[in-house]
């Protein structure tokens, strides 16, 4: 049980890292399709964040509380994931077109 907390716990504070660094390379970004595509990784860093987040409050509160608020979390978390990773992949393909045109 040790470990696989401390497993979440690493995988939290990956996603956290990962949505920060994704959230500067947007705000550093100049071209308007990739700060899409680089909003669209962070979200799908933050839906990670939320469903480690729910499945780590599975560890720590093993009752009816802690898996009502883990299934909320994996919810949003897998929702937010889904959409976002599919924004990603379509502003993906014309990220290559985009940097041709404004060389």
């Amino acid at each position: 049980m040790v470990y696989l907390n401390f497993l979440f716990v690493a995988c939290i504070i990956a996603s956290l890292v990962f949505y920060f660094y994704f959230k500067t390379k947007q705000f550093r970004s100049t071209l308007p399709i990739r700060r899409k595509w680089y909003t669209a990784k962070a979200g799908v860093a933050l839906a990670a964040f939320l469903i480690f987040f729910g499945l780590n409050a599975t560890i720590l509160y093993p009752d009816i509380l802690g898996f009502a608020v883990a299934a909320i979390f994996f919810i949003i978390g897998a929702g937010l994931g889904v959409n976002n990773y599919k924004r990603m992949q379509h502003e993906g393909r014309y990220i290559k077109e985009e940097y041709e045109l404004n060389r």
